[in-house]
C-alpha cells in the first residue's frame, strides 16, 4: 500500500467494525514509525499515542481512499478508490479541494430520530451514536417557515462512555437551554429575523421540515463555519393521514373545516385566534387528527371579511355554531370553542350568550369587551377603552401591554363584564402567569368570582405561573415577543422557555380531555381518553 499522506489541518480516518472515526492531526505526513502496519488482514494506525484498529478496505487495489470535507472540520468519508470522487492518499495525490462534498455521509456519527414523520404535537426520540467517549458536541435544529425565514436552536451535550447522546437521558449542558429536555431543541427554535413568529399556514401541502446537525465541538455562532459530522431531517405534520380540509364560504362564514378520517360523528369545535387576524389553521388540523371536527374560523383580515375589527357581531359566531352542529359528521347537540387572546374574549361571549356552546376553552383573554364593542341581536355591550398611557416598553423594544386594558371591577366599568353566570356549558380557563400581553389571571379570577357568587361550578382553571400569552400545542416554538398586525411596535407575550413549553404539553392533553368529556367522544377517530372523570 502507498504511504498515507494527509493535507495539513485535516484528519485521520480509520475503521472499526464499519464505523469511521476521525481524529484531528496537525502534521502533513504520518512519520515512518507510525506508518500503517499490516498483520493478519487488519490495519493499525497510531496517531498521537492513540491506537486505532480496523479492517482493511479491500478491492482490486488495497489502497485506502479518503476524501476531505471543509478546511478543519475533521469529517472524512470512505469512497470507492476507483470512482471519480475517490482520492488515493499517496505521495502523488493532489490536495483535496476545499468544501468537497462527502461521497458518503460520515458513518462516524449517526443521528436517529424516531419517528421520522410524526404529528406536530407528538414527541420524537433523538439519539446520537458513534461519538468518542465523553465527547462534547453541539446539536443544532433548524427549519424554514412558509416564507423561507430560518429558525435555529442549539444545545451542548456530552456523550456517555459508549459515545452516545440520548436526549431522553442526557442533559443539555448549555446553549439555548440546560437540563433534561428531550424536546428542547424544538421548543427553543427562534427566528433569525427579529420579532418573527412561526405560524404554519400551509398545513395540508407541506410539513415543518426540521434538520438536526451534529458538530464535534462547541458552536456558539448562529451560522457555524464548519460542516456537521452528521445530520438528519425529520418532518412534523399538522394533519394526520386521512384528515379532510374543506374550504368554508357559507353565507358570511369564512374559514376551513377539518374532518377526521372515518364516518363519525365527531365532536365539533370552533377554533379562533386573536389579533393576528386572517385564517390560522394549524390547531384545527391537530384537533382533527385527534378526532374532533374543527372549524378554523376567520373573523377579520381574511378574504372579504373586514380588514380591521371595529365591532364584534356575535350573530356571525352563532352562524358558525349552527353550521357546525348541522354538519352530518358532527356530533351534536352542541359545539365547543377554543380561542386565545382576542379570540378568547369572543369565545367567552359565545359561552355566555349562545346556548349552542357546551364547552369553551379560554386561553389568556379577557372577560369583557376591550377596544371593540359587541352586538348581539338587541344587545349592545360597550367596550372598556384602552388606556395607552400604561404601555411599558421593554429593553428589547417590545411593548408590555398587560396593564393597558381596563379593569371590569372598576365602578365605571362594572357593567362591562360578561354575565358568565348565564353560561349553560362548561368553561376551562387556561392562564399564563407571566402573560405580558394582558393580565389574564385577573380577568379569569373576576369571572370565577362572578360564577361563585351565583353558585356555578361549571368552570375549571389551569394556571401555569411561568407561562406566557401564546400557549399553543406541544413542541410549538416558544415565542416571547413578535410583531402583530396593526400594532406599531412588537408585542411582548412573556413567559419562560421551559415552563411555557411544559404548560403547552400539559394543557393540550387537558384541553382534549375537556372536550371529550363535555362534547362526547367520537364513534371513530383517535379521540380516546380512557377513564374520563368530570374536570
Amino acid at each position: 500500500m502507498g504511504q498515507l499522506v494527509l493535507a495539513k489541518e485535516s484528519a485521520v480516518a480509520f475503521f472499526s467494525r464499519g464505523i469511521i472515526t476521525a481524529l484531528s492531526h496537525e502534521s502533513g505526513t504520518i512519520p515512518d514509525d507510525r506508518e500503517e502496519l499490516q498483520s493478519s488482514g487488519r490495519t493499525e494506525v497510531t496517531v498521537e499515542e492513540e491506537l486505532f484498529t480496523g479492517e482493511e478496505c479491500r478491492g482490486e487495489s488495497e489502497d485506502i481512499a479518503l476524501s476531505v470535507v471543509g478546511d478543519t472540520a475533521g469529517a472524512l468519508s470512505l469512497c470507492d478508490p476507483h470512482s471519480s470522487s475517490g482520492r488515493d492518499l499517496d505521495p502523488d495525490a493532489s490536495k483535496p479541494k476545499q468544501g468537497e462534498a462527502l461521497c458518503i455521509l460520515s458513518a462516524m456519527v449517526q443521528v436517529a430520530v424516531t419517528p421520522l414523520v410524526s404529528l406536530a404535537d407528538e414527541p420524537v426520540k433523538i439519539c446520537i451514536s458513534g461519538l468518542k467517549p465523553n465527547q462534547l458536541v453541539t446539536i443544532r435544529a433548524s427549519l424554514k417557515d412558509d416564507k423561507g425565514f430560518p429558525f435555529h436552536s442549539k444545545a451542548f451535550y456530552r456523550g456517555d462512555a459508549a459515545g452516545e447522546v440520548d436526549l431522553e437521558r442526557t442533559e443539555a449542558t448549555g446553549g439555548d437551554f440546560q437540563g433534561l429536555l428531550p424536546m428542547g431543541l424544538l421548543w427553543a427554535l427562534q427566528s433569525m429575523k427579529p420579532f418573527h413568529r412561526l405560524i404554519k399556514r400551509d398545513i395540508v401541502g407541506s410539513p415543518l421540515q426540521i434538520t438536526l446537525d451534529v458538530y464535534d465541538s462547541l458552536q456558539f455562532e448562529p451560522a457555524p463555519a464548519s460542516q456537521p459530522v452528521a445530520s438528519k431531517v425529520f418532518e412534523k405534520w399538522f394533519v394526520a393521514p386521512g384528515v379532510q380540509r374543506i374550504q368554508i364560504r357559507e353565507g358570511r362564514l369564512r374559514g376551513a373545516l377539518y374532518l377526521p378520517p372515518g364516518e363519525g360523528p365527531f365532536p365539533g369545535v370552533i377554533d379562533m385566534f386573536g389579533g393576528v387576524g386572517g385564517l390560522v389553521e394549524f390547531r384545527s388540523g391537530l384537533l382533527a387528527s385527534r378526532g374532533f371536527a374543527s372549524l378554523a374560523l376567520a373573523y377579520f383580515g381574511y378574504d372579504d371579511l373586514p380588514r380591521v375589527l371595529n365591532e364584534v357581531d356575535l350573530e356571525y359566531f352563532e352562524e358558525a355554531a349552527d353550521f357546525l352542529i348541522k354538519h352530518p359528521k358532527v356530533l351534536g347537540p352542541g359545539v365547543g370553542v377554543i380561542a386565545v387572546s382576542k379570540g378568547a374574549e369572543i369565545a367567552l361571549a359565545m359561552a355566555t350568550f349562545l346556548k349552542q356552546v357546551k364547552a369553551t376553552v379560554w386561553i389568556n383573554g379577557l372577560n369583557a369587551m376591550n377596544g371593540t364593542p359587541l352586538r348581539y341581536r338587541d344587545l349592545h355591550m360597550p367596550c372598556i377603552p384602552y388606556s395607552g398611557g400604561e404601555i411599558l416598553l421593554t429593553d428589547s423594544g417590545a411593548m408590555d401591554t398587560r396593564y393597558v386594558f381596563g379593569d371590569p371591577r372598576a365602578p365605571e366599568y362594572k357593567d362591562f363584564a360578561f354575565p358568565v353566570e348565564k353560561a349553560t356549558g362548561n368553561i376551562l380557563f387556561v392562564i399564563g402567569g407571566k402573560d405580558q400581553s394582558c393580565n389574564s389571571k385577573m380577568y379569569a379570577d373576576e369571572a370565577m368570582e362572578r360564577l361563585k357568587q351565583h353558585g356555578k361550578q361549571n368552570v375549571r382553571i389551569l394556571f401555569y405561573p411561568d407561562a406566557g400569552h401564546l400557549i399553543e400545542p406541544p413542541s410549538s416554538p416558544f415565542c416571547c415577543m413578535s410583531t402583530s398586525p396593526g400594532v406599531p411596535l412588537p408585542m411582548m407575550w412573556g413567559g419562560e422557555l421551559v415552563a411555557h413549553a411544559k404548560a403547552q404539553e400539559h394543557s393540550w392533553q387537558e384541553i382534549q380531555r375537556f372536550f371529550c368529556l363535555h362534547l362526547g367522544q367520537a364513534i371513530t377517530g383517535v379521540c380516546n381518553f380512557p377513564n374520563l372523570t368530570p374536570l
